[in-house]
């Protein structure tokens, strides 16, 4: 993981699998906006019954609902639950959490080689298998990938230049745990990650 960037994750988390997602624009219509597709919406919006509304699965508040109970607002902050050294390393936080989830959710690019052997560590933790790296794939910070609900999930991700991709969620980037084999000897992961393959990183440029 030596390379990084910042990058913004933009219509992140949609409900389709990759196997049946057409090709992604940026969404057009906000909040109770008619749609048919979920291209048609902005954000992390979603089409359902033929209008523009939250997300449930991801658990957004962006148009409010009808609620007479607004929901309280996702906490601002991600602490740190603890600490773990590797050998000879300085102490790095450890995190169960990662920052909410926005309409533009600002993450950390880093590169990551899914296939066996390499610094990927053990196969992917969605399907227990190693990745061919020349896919569009990526691993989660441990608060964003939550327990493995993203697994399959399409991902937009959009780089300081103005180019985006589409990747798709295969791995977890372990915030809690690292120093050992099945972490390639990488200590843990930061909480605001995205672990991408070359072919990320070269869509990108």
């Amino acid at each position: 993981m030596a390379n990084s960037a910042v990058v913004w994750l933009a219509s992140v988390w949609l409900v389709s699998n990759i196997l049946s997602l057409p090709f992604l624009t940026l969404g057009i219509s906000s909040c109770g906006g008619s749609c048919q597709t979920l291209n048609d919406c902005e954000g992390q919006l979603i089409c359902m019954n033929g209008k523009c509304n939250d997300d449930p699965e991801v658990g957004t508040h962006i148009c409010g609902g009808n609620s007479s109970t607004p929901s309280p607002p996702p906490p601002s902050t991600c602490r740190p639950s603890g600490t773990l050294a590797c050998k000879g390393g300085k102490p790095k936080n450890t995190y169960t959490c990662s920052p909410p989830v926005t309409s533009s959710t600002p993450a950390v690019l880093t590169n990551n080689n899914f296939e066996k052997g390499e610094d990927g560590g053990g196969p992917s933790a969605c399907d227990n298998k190693y990745q061919d790296n020349s896919e569009r794939i990526v691993a989660l910070s441990t608060g964003w990938y939550n327990g493995g609900s993203r697994c399959g999930k399409m991902i937009r991700i959009t780089a300081q230049n103005g180019r985006s991709v589409l990747a798709k969620v295969v791995d977890e980037c372990d915030s809690m745990d690292g120093c050992d084999k099945e972490h390639a000897g990488q200590p843990p992961c930061d909480n605001k990650i995205v672990d991408g393959s070359n072919a990320v990183w070269d869509a990108l440029g």
